[in-house]
């Protein structure tokens, strides 16, 4: 039997949202059907939605205008515990990622992620799965690991994930934060949390410092 699910879509980006709103509602399978019931930019606007109904599914970018941020997670598990809550965000940070768990969230995956992993995404939720998206746990915890390109093996050594490499990469090339965020669709505020991570990781502090070791690595 076909089982509708109503989907509530927190995010700031009309473009993304409409994106989401065209892929799931065209999407389905054998047990499920999706359907986008309402949008909200704003933590009000999610509390303001959740007075009045109870989603299947919460599709969640943390960085909202007003900074409610994580803390949306927790107020929604008390209210509906049985929604599943999805964080779409910009950031692989793994601290980031564990405190969305510890918050309540259900899944996590990068908006950088095709259009199948977030149909897997949904799904998994929708039969009472956890879901962690491509590469987001470290190097060293990925299938694989054994026998990696040398620069996955940098990574591996360094605790890097596969988006900070990948912005490692970028950095390499000299480009600013408004470059790299522009580049992979992410804010310059996420930009700069990935390269202060990088930079914490390697134990450099500056720039050029970055961009020496993309070099020596052969990054770049």
């Amino acid at each position: 039997m076909l089982r509708h699910l109503d989907i509530l879509v927190a995010d700031h980006h009309p473009i993304f949202v409409e994106g989401l709103r065209s892929l799931l509602s065209n999407t389905g399978n054998e047990r499920f059907a999706y359907n986008i019931k309402g949008v909200a930019i704003n933590g009000s606007q999610v509390a303001q939605y959740l007075g009045t109904s109870q989603p299947d599914l919460f599709l969640l970018d943390p960085d909202l205008p007003d900074g409610e941020g994580l803390k949306i997670v927790a107020s929604v598990k008390q209210n509906g515990p049985k929604t599943r809550i999805l964080i779409l965000n910009g950031s692989g940070d793994p601290a980031h990622i564990q405190a969305a768990f510890r918050a309540g969230a259900d899944g996590y995956m990068l908006k950088s992620g095709s259009h199948d992993e977030l149909i897997q995404a949904v799904g998994e939720l929708a039969e009472g799965r956890t879901f962690v998206g491509r590469g987001l746990m470290p190097i060293d915890q990925q299938e694989g690991a054994s026998a990696l390109s040398p620069e996955m093996r940098f990574a591996k050594k360094s605790g890097l994930t596969r988006r900070e490499l990948e912005i490692l990469k970028l950095i390499g090339q000299a480009l600013t934060n408004k470059e790299i965020s522009e580049r992979i669709f992410i804010s310059d505020q996420t930009a700069s949390v990935h390269r202060k991570n990088i930079m914490r990781k390697l134990g450099v502090n500056s720039t050029g410092s970055l961009i020496k070791l993309a070099f020596e690595n052969h990054l770049v």
